[in-house]
């Protein structure tokens, strides 16, 4: 940020936010197509399947369909168009393969009367694009924040709730915050520093080096995903201060009362406004200081993801940083035993509204971790233990099934089978990797629409919509089956544009691409800023929509004839069940993006 555009943000924070102040605007952009033929905005590697769908609001035969060149030469075709059934607001939905175009360049499907945005084919289609998240990442940092150029949230933390050291302040400044509030839990911070990590061991060459630790530009001489990475231990760190205490979350829903930016820190939590902020702990018994309370019973799907990320952070910066290996060494191992000794879930605790990560898995957490100290260590009972483990939790529940509560499955995707298999003995592998397909046969059975799509619509559909992108492709990876390739790109595509409103779920990707441009965050509205990277919630069953508290659109709904069916989405602020960004979602689909886009 440069010296005047420093100087008229801090005018805007000093005075509560001035919408035409200083980041940089929205652009334009291409507005709402028109069109019923919805694509891949991104585009398609050369081996991939290539599937458009039209979606009809009215019904209408589509007989065949031809791709063009930009000149309008004829390249394919013309095809048969394959009638798919109703889906959402499409009263018939038409599948378009041109899967066996594979030469690089820009094309266009012609349907009938029906155009296609512009539809790119190549090897590079997808470059660059894993640091995409990156950006709202760093928008996300507590502690020093780079896009205010000041720090933020810097009086952490008080412990609540807890029978010993309750009212004991704790610096846990640092972090990132979960959504477009500010709050911040381990649930989703542990697993998003595991996923940056995991994404650079496996896809180094996706991510450059242009910032430095602290987020500013300039390179360091390390790359970004692992600085970001490192910002996160370090937090980590903070939230299990010594092997009794481990906290598990930040704040609560008392953030809710303000909408405002975070240098501003105007929550108060009864220690005046902009104070410290609370820190719950691991109890192993329901929490919940207001009203309402969660359903804990113990330590270990917090602890398992302490000790992945710590394991694996101890792996990744031996060579860089002995010290910092060391201790994140034995944080992983402490973190581990204090799952062991308290098995079941740790809830996020609620405050005044009845929201909170209802997580009731636990086992694929500590698999999670058992596999990833199996690598550090080459312990071998580690890898026994994280095989028993994966025999308890072998398919996520929500594949298959047509609703789940809040997170009630997270991680998304059983991140640890993927871990133990990559050190496992082949029965080992076969084991694991059937539990992966089991799971996508359960999903593949609801797919039979002409999306293809198979997941509930439940608050935060994207994120599992990117992990069973992510789980199909680590089975195709290490096994060679392709059985599920296509549900692996039907996956994708609807993410970035192949879904009923022809929009990309992830902010600014592509830069010329139909993504949300009021998304609910409070830098967006106040100032205007793009959040590039950025994974929305995602569409949400109609009802959910209509029984959430607090939400009512604030301008007239651009998408309203593509919100008719089951299934909604809106690009308007008001809306935070569809279209609010979340941080653990940005760093799933960075995974994703870093195997699509290796330099």
């Amino acid at each position: 940020m440069t010296p005047t555009a420093s100087r008229l943000l801090a005018a805007v924070l000093l005075t509560g936010g001035a919408a035409h102040a200083a980041l940089a605007q929205v652009p334009t952009g291409p507005g709402t197509p028109d069109d019923a033929i919805r694509i891949n905005q991104v585009g398609y590697l050369p081996d991939a399947p290539k599937v458009a769908v039209v979606c009809a609001l009215a019904p209408r035969a589509v007989r065949q369909f031809e791709v063009v060149t930009e000149a309008g030469k004829r390249v394919l075709g013309p095809k048969p168009a394959v009638e798919s059934g109703k889906f959402g607001p499409c009263a018939q939905t038409y599948r378009l393969d041109f899967s066996t175009l594979r030469e690089a360049g820009q094309y266009r499907i012609r349907a009938g009367t029906m155009i296609s945005p512009i539809v790119r084919i190549g090897p590079g289609v997808w470059n660059g694009l894993a640091e995409m998240p990156l950006r709202y990442l760093r928008q996300q940092r507590s502690g020093f924040n780079p896009v205010y150029n000041t720090s933020v949230h810097t009086k952490d933390g008080i412990i609540v709730d807890h029978p010993t050291r309750a009212g004991e302040y704790l610096p846990a400044s640092g972090g990132w915050a979960d959504a477009s509030d500010y709050l911040q839990y381990v649930t989703t911070s542990a697993t998003a520093a595991f996923q940056l990590l995991q994404a650079y061991r496996d896809n180094p060459r996706a991510f450059g080096d242009e910032y430095q630790s602290d987020g500013l530009p300039g390179a360091n001489g390390t790359p970004d995903v692992l600085d970001e990475a490192r910002h996160g231990l370090a937090w980590l760190l903070r939230m299990f201060p010594d092997d009794s205490l481990m906290l598990n979350q930040l704040g609560d829903d008392r953030d809710h009362m303000f909408f405002d930016l975070p240098p501003n820190d105007s929550a108060d939590y009864g220690w005046g406004k902009g104070g410290a902020r609370p820190l719950y702990p691991c109890t192993g018994i329901a929490q919940g200081l207001l009203r309402y309370q969660n359903r804990a019973t113990g330590y270990a799907s917090t602890a398992g993801k302490f000790a992945a990320a710590f394991a694996l952070g101890a792996q990744m910066l031996k060579a860089s940083d002995t010290a910092l290996a060391d201790t994140l060494h034995r944080k992983a191992v402490a973190a581990f035993a204090l799952g062991e000794k308290y098995p079941g879930p740790c809830q996020t605790a609620p405050g005044r509204g009845a929201y909170f990560y209802e997580e009731d898995d636990w086992e694929d957490d500590m698999e999670l971790g058992a596999a990833a100290l199996y690598a550090l260590t080459a312990d071998v009972r580690y890898q026994g233990k994280a095989m028993a483990y994966a025999a308890k939790a072998k398919v996520k529940p929500w594949m298959g099934a047509d609703t789940a509560n809040h997170y009630q499955w997270y991680p998304w995707h059983n991140l640890g089978h993927y871990e133990a298999a990559r050190r496992g003995t082949l029965n080992e592998r076969l084991t694991l990797t059937g539990y992966y397909r089991t799971g996508l046969k359960a999903v593949a059975a609801k797919a039979e629409n002409g999306f293809r799509v198979g997941i509930p619509f439940i608050w935060c559909s994207n994120d599992l919509m990117t992990s069973l992108a992510v789980q199909a492709l680590l089975y195709r990876r290490i096994t060679g089956d392709n059985d599920y390739r296509a549900l692996e790109q039907s996956a994708i595509d609807w993410l970035f544009g192949t879904n009923p409103w022809g929009v990309s779920m992830v902010i600014g990707v592509p830069a010329d691409g139909n993504f949300a441009r009021d998304p609910h965050a409070v830098i967006s509205v106040k100032l205007k800023y793009q959040l590039d990277g950025g994974l929305l919630d995602g569409p949400v069953y109609a009802s959910i929509f209509k029984n959430l508290a607090g939400i009512a659109l604030t301008k007239p709904d651009q998408y309203a004839r593509w919100n008719t069916g089951h299934i909604v989405y809106h690009d308007d602020w008001g809306d935070y069940s569809t279209n609010e960004p979340i941080m653990d979602g940005a760093a799933n689909v960075l995974y994703l993006l870093s195997w699509l886009g290796r330099r």
